[in-house]
């Protein structure tokens, strides 16, 4: 397996207007912003994108915004993610003919499939497009754990080459590592550099919407230059920012930060709501301390 994909990929906000709809134009800004900024790749459309609060043309017109304005500057990968397996092969191919790098797919999450099942919804799904499949474990979402065993056999299936491993768990990187690295490339989802020193080649974050650059340069110090100390030096820095977005707040918490650092990013769509007062005041803080803003470079019409 040649390994495409190796960095921080932001797992992207959806964007929406003063009216609730999806905004196009901020999202194409935040795009351009987030690789400015350093950012490996991009992910549009998972769960901190909202995709199971949009429509079936929303999700279309982010897809294909993200990827137009990427302009293969970064790889593209898109949340395509369905209780459904047709339904996630469609999304799959949809998202191939867009000109995606390749596919984020969390599992079906209310069936509770055997291993079995998840073994042929994954087949399914790589063997009907030619990009890369992601596979997405997120127990705490999903209702389903891919235990290290299983992930080993679906890292058997041609064109499922990568994990985002989303548990607090640091010893599934090292044994996915292990049982499975020559055919799979490990992504850490809630852990970052704590992934990074076991062995993972990238981090799938939510801090990357806030702090793209910093996110990604702990991966090049851990990652790349081997600087451990200088990494968790960082990492340590950066930790309140990180841990803002965490639980239940990976929606909430970013657009709110978002916001407070001049971003159009708009409500979280029901049944989310908009942090409460004290703890967007928090989010406001946050920014002020860690001096963070967005700079457009697009002009709006």
């Amino acid at each position: 397996m040649t390994t495409r994909f190796r960095g921080v990929f932001t797992v992207m906000i959806t964007p929406t207007a003063d009216d609730g709809s999806v905004d196009l134009k901020a999202l194409a800004e935040f795009t351009d912003w987030q690789i400015r900024e350093g950012i490996h790749g991009l992910i549009p459309l998972g769960s901190t994108g909202e995709f199971l609060s949009l429509s079936d043309e929303e999700r279309d017109a982010v897809a294909r915004t993200v990827i137009n304005v990427s302009a293969g500057r970064v790889p593209v990968l898109i949340g395509t993610g369905a209780e459904d397996t047709r339904l996630a092969v469609k999304l799959s191919q949809d998202a191939q003919k867009m000109g995606a790098d390749g596919v984020m797919v969390i599992p079906p999450f209310y069936c509770t499939p055997t291993d079995d099942e998840l073994f042929a919804h994954y087949s399914a799904i790589a063997g009907a497009i030619d990009i890369p499949v992601m596979v997405y474990n997120n127990p705490a979402t999903a209702n389903v754990d891919l235990k290290p065993e299983l992930v080993a056999r679906l890292a058997t299936i041609d064109g499922c080459d990568y994990i985002k491993e989303s548990t607090l768990e640091v010893t599934r990187v090292r044994d996915i590592v292990r049982l499975a690295s020559d055919n799979m490339t490990v992504f850490g989802g809630i852990l970052g550099f704590e992934s990074f020193v076991m062995g993972a080649q990238g981090w799938v974050a939510v801090a990357s919407n806030i702090a793209p650059g910093p996110m990604a340069r702990i991966f090049e110090l851990a990652a790349d230059e081997k600087r451990y100390d200088a990494a968790r030096d960082l990492y340590l820095k950066w930790l309140p920012v990180i841990e803002a977005v965490g639980g239940q707040a990976y929606v909430a918490g970013s657009k709110s930060l978002l916001r407070h650092m001049g971003f159009q990013s708009g409500a979280p769509r029901p049944p989310r709501l908009p942090l409460p007062i004290e703890r967007d005041q928090h989010m406001k803080k946050l920014v002020e301390d860690f001096g963070l803003s967005f700079t457009p470079s697009f002009v709006r019409a």
